[in-house]
């Protein structure tokens, strides 16, 4: 049966960093209507209600309805120890990350974390997540099967590490990597809503080996993404500078071993070479933002003006655990401190386009998920604007849509998600 959701309604006919914040579309007193798991029409809900009498009306009054948030970079598996305390990013992985991860070795302990971790994703409003699993393969077994069990769309891989900087426990090998990864891209790869992604954790924990199989196994199936970090740190460029001498910066060390290339999602960027910035624009390959993460764990201020100029695909991204919220408005609401302090305040219309359609273009999902129309996939978000006492006061002095918005931006939580629908099915 169709359903008509009613709230108002926000929509992008275009990139509002190219086209400012006309780009957006903006119905008062619109309405969504979702049939078979994807988005028949959206209109004015006067309009809708007449032309479809017989469908299911679910009002959500003054909510805005959107397309879903889009957690374009995060690693499912450091659940548990969000907002651990206190080191920058090698002494991270040492002192929680890798201790942590090394616990799903253990089956039942892989799929508990998984459960949780879509809890609180849909809580705040998430319906794609892009995760970094580990090494165990059970761990991509766990989050794969919970997100088709919900009905997400979601991606995500085996973590690959096989040099001696990763622990005991937490290492693979090259050609382990490769069987592992390719089984389970065989076996998950396009089922239902699912998309396996090709997964080096990043170029310190894999040796040129590694790094090497997997470009091989990217190049035998360039229909997947493939994820990795770049740049997050400057003590880990030059740790990298250490570990491959011979490599003319850090991209050079994915480049050289076929892990360069469209699809592949390059997560902080940070610190960026000029020639970095050059190849990874020829290539068509999307950046990652993570700017909650790159606060806590004191990495740096990702340049999203200088990206943007220069024709870069940029997505947002949580970067769960080492970012600081499961929230994509707390995301947001961080790219924009970040973008204050380089000068480069964002409007609101960019930042709700980074965690909707934007994160969708990096992904290479822009035509299926990330905006409200016609024949996208139904993954749709109804946000209260008027969600906690502090925002209510501010957003009734608002003079546009962006005023009202931008409280909701700064200050809102899981509270402001007043419902979630995954594939047209009420998950909230």
């Amino acid at each position: 049966m169709a359903e008509l959701i009613l709230g108002q309604v926000l929509s992008y006919g275009a990139d509002p960093f190219a086209e400012g914040p006309g780009a957006a579309r903006h119905l008062t007193h619109g309405a969504v209507l979702v049939e078979g798991g994807r988005i028949a029409a959206v209109g004015a809900a006067d309009d809708l209600r007449a032309a479809h009498p017989g469908a299911r009306v679910t009002d959500m009054g003054r909510a805005l309805l959107s397309a879903g948030f889009i957690d374009a970079h995060a690693h499912y598996p450091q659940t548990a120890i969000i907002a651990s305390w206190g080191k920058r990013l090698i002494d991270w992985l040492n002192s929680y990350t890798f201790p942590e991860e090394m616990r799903f070795a253990d089956p039942a302990y892989a799929r508990e974390v998984a459960r949780r971790y879509f809890d609180l994703t849909l809580s705040n409003g998430t319906t794609t997540t892009v995760s970094y699993c580990t090494i165990h393969p059970a761990s991509v077994e766990a989050y794969f099967q919970e997100a088709q069990a919900r009905g997400l769309r979601a991606l995500g891989g085996k973590t690959c590490m096989d040099r001696d900087t990763a622990p005991d426990g937490l290492r693979d090998t090259a050609q382990s990597a490769y069987d592992e990864s390719k089984r389970l891209l065989q076996a998950w790869h396009g089922q239902g809503r699912l998309s396996y992604v090709i997964t080096p954790r990043f170029s310190p924990t894999s040796t040129p080996e590694q790094l090497s199989a997997l470009g091989a196994l990217w190049a035998e199936h360039p229909e997947c993404l493939m994820q990795t970090h770049l740049s997050e740190q400057q003590d880990e460029v030059a740790w990298v500078k250490s570990l491959y001498p011979e490599a003319r910066d850090y991209l050079d060390t994915y480049e050289a071993h076929g892990l360069l290339g469209p699809g592949g999602l390059y997560g902080h960027a940070i610190h960026l070479e000029p020639r970095e910035i050059d190849r990874l624009h020829e290539v068509g390959a999307s950046l990652i933002h993570c700017p909650t993460s790159n606060s806590f764990i004191g990495s740096g201020l990702f340049d999203m003006g200088g990206m943007v100029a220069a024709g870069l695909k940029v997505g947002l991204a949580t970067d769960t655990g080492g970012g600081s919220s499961f929230s994509m408005l707390r995301t947001m609401a961080a790219a924009y401190e970040v973008g204050q302090l380089r000068h480069n305040p964002l409007h609101p219309a960019a930042l709700w386009w980074l965690a909707t359609q934007g994160s969708a273009r990096a992904l290479g999902l822009d035509d299926r998920i990330g905006n409200l129309a016609p024949g996208m996939e139904a993954d749709l978000v109804a946000v209260d604007l008027t969600s906690t006492p502090a925002i209510a006061q501010r957003a009734a002095r608002a003079g546009d849509l962006w005023e009202a918005l931008f409280p909701t931006i700064m200050m809102g939580d899981d509270r402001a998600i007043a419902g979630v629908w995954v594939a047209g099915a009420r998950a909230k």
